[in-house]
């Protein structure tokens, strides 16, 4: 064949290539050309969205202080700028606008002129904004008082004013108040009197109180009250009132919904006015301080925090619902505190802490953990520490890891747990709502080892860069303590470090437990199970607490 028959041949072969890759080429241009379409109608939707709730809804002329404003309202914010008249040399000056975002006013009120003994009418002098304003951790109350003197212009900006704040539909209206007025220096009645009751007076949030006289109190009445006529609870009280109270939300959805193995979220939100508590850990994880004042603006703006919690089983029986358990040092410092109840909070905890620290024993135990999803062995990388350690596949298909051994503390923390004395928390590597809990094992080892553990909690880090401690994520815990023979807790101190010898327990013996702040004594092997987003506080996630508090006695 020849060269030219060759060519004429290949020449619709090339061509019909060609044609295939112009149609691809077009093909695939088209398609871009869509997606490209696609994306600009979103975001001329999100544009078109974003400019109706910032479109002006009102504009007049204020006087904030003793100059007049220039002020706008929209959808989401309220800003005043102030009036300047025009220099001669056509000059302009730079002029900050000021500005306060709706989702931080709380009430709106009309100011009137009112003589001496008026309850009603009087001159209309403008409108007072009140709002919250952040100073660190802490939300403060703020007033922003517009003047105008024309009852018709201020109260048609009263009005659509109101109208706007209607709008947050978190924010509660009528909210169940339990006071404890033993909370810890019996102050409580006067927090919530001073520093809560005038906030939700403003925001126009109806109260029913209930005054506790007794432990349990809280508990009983949420079990009987119509929950359906209430937006929210509010506890006033230390870390006994709102463990009982936190409890009693969780256990009544339960009862209402009949699900004893799948439980169920709490209906209602829980907010936690901090009242002088020894620790106030949970009031501290969702406000980062313990501020009433904050506390209750969070009430009332309607920041809504879910928070992960545990349930706390025993012979296959529940105990109770919690956030943070402590078995070995942290039950047995408690325990010795609750003996010396007589003494004031601080001096009682210290003493607790030395005594428990002179007599510092481990505790023999089996240890058992389910690891959460997604994580390792240890968060930073340690190693079981346990004298034995295997792997245990239930028939439900969950790999329990096992250890036996000697420990001093065993903490399961479903929150960070921050509190004055430790501001980064006592399981800073847990969060409110990441669904797991924070298993710290604190293995046996020398007292002055020990104590070096403790006091790091009090500084940023390096509290578990010990190798006798190890950390998990997990999903549950459980904890089954051995029979033991060989020393008595009655013993004298003046023993020495004996740092080998288990505490003995005689066989049923119960055993002290730290639930949230509260003793409980157990006998048998507990059950510990993280339940993700159980419960709804009112608050945030904040990083770290104030330090406010340092403790001398170590």
């Amino acid at each position: 064949m020849s060269e030219l028959e060759v060519e004429a041949h290949r020449e619709p072969r090339d061509s019909s290539k060609k044609k295939k890759k112009k149609k691809k080429e077009k093909r695939r241009v088209s398609e871009e050309e869509e997606e490209k379409g696609e994306e600009e109608r979103e975001e001329e939707q999100v544009e078109k969205e974003e400019e109706k709730s910032e479109s002006v809804l009102m504009r007049g002329i204020f006087k904030v202080g003793k100059k007049s404003h220039d002020v706008l309202l929209t959808r989401t914010r309220l800003t005043w700028t102030p009036i300047i008249p025009e220099s001669p040399t056509g000059e302009g000056s730079v002029v900050e606008a000021g500005v306060v975002l709706l989702q931080d006013v709380f009430a709106v009120k009309v100011k009137r002129r009112r003589m001496a003994g008026q309850q009603s009418g009087g001159a209309v002098l403008g409108l007072a904004l009140f709002h919250s304003r952040r100073r660190g951790r802490r939300l403060e109350e703020d007033t922003l008082h517009l003047h105008n003197a024309s009852a018709e212009h201020t109260h048609s900006w009263y009005n659509t004013l109101k109208e706007l704040l209607t709008g947050f539909s978190c924010r509660p209206r009528y909210v169940k108040v339990f006071i404890n007025p033993s909370s810890h220096k019996k102050e409580a009645v006067h927090i919530y009197r001073d520093h809560v009751a005038p906030l939700f007076k403003m925001a126009d949030i109806l109260t029913d109180i209930t005054v506790t006289d007794r432990k349990g109190h809280a508990l009983s009445v949420m079990k009987e009250c119509k929950l359906d006529e209430y937006d929210g609870v509010v506890c006033v009280g230390g870390d006994g009132s709102v463990a009982e109270l936190c409890h009693a939300l969780v256990l009544r959805a339960q009862l209402d919904a009949d699900s004893p193995e799948n439980p169920v979220r709490a209906t209602l939100p829980l907010g936690i006015i901090p009242a002088a508590g020894s620790t106030d850990v949970v009031s501290c994880s969702v406000h980062g301080v313990r501020d009433p004042v904050t506390a209750a603006l969070h009430v009332v703006l309607g920041h809504l925090q879910q928070v992960d919690m545990c349930s706390f089983l025993s012979n296959g029986q529940l105990m109770r619902f919690g956030f943070s358990a402590m078995f070995g040092f942290g039950g047995r410092s408690l325990a010795r505190a609750e003996k010396k109840r007589w003494m004031p909070s601080s001096r009682r905890r210290e003493y607790a802490v030395v005594k428990t620290l002179a007599r510092l024993r481990p505790e023999d135990c089996q240890l058992s953990f389910l690891p959460a999803k997604g994580s390792g062995s240890g968060l930073f990388g340690q190693q079981d520490q346990g004298e034995d350690t295997e792997l245990d596949t239930e028939s439900a298909g969950e790999s329990w890891v096992t250890n036996q051994g000697l420990y001093l503390s065993l903490s399961i923390m479903s929150i960070p747990c921050l509190s004055p004395h430790a501001p980064q928390g006592l399981a800073p590597n847990t969060s409110l709502d990441n669904g797991s809990a924070s298993l710290i094992a604190v293995g046996n080892a020398s007292r002055s080892e020990f104590i070096k553990h403790l006091k790091r909690y009090s500084s940023s880090s390096g509290q578990f860069s010990f190798p006798f401690v190890e950390t998990h994520s997990v999903s549950a815990v459980k904890i089954r303590p051995r029979s033991r023979i060989g020393w008595s807790e009655e013993e004298s101190e003046d023993e020495g470090d004996s740092k080998n010898t288990p505490i003995i327990q005689s066989e049923g013996a119960a055993l002290p437990w730290n639930i949230d702040g509260e003793l409980v004594e157990i006998a048998n092997e507990v059950l510990i199970r993280v339940h993700p987003r159980l419960i709804t506080l009112y608050g945030e996630e904040v990083p770290e607490a104030e330090l406010t508090v340092t403790c001398s006695c170590i």
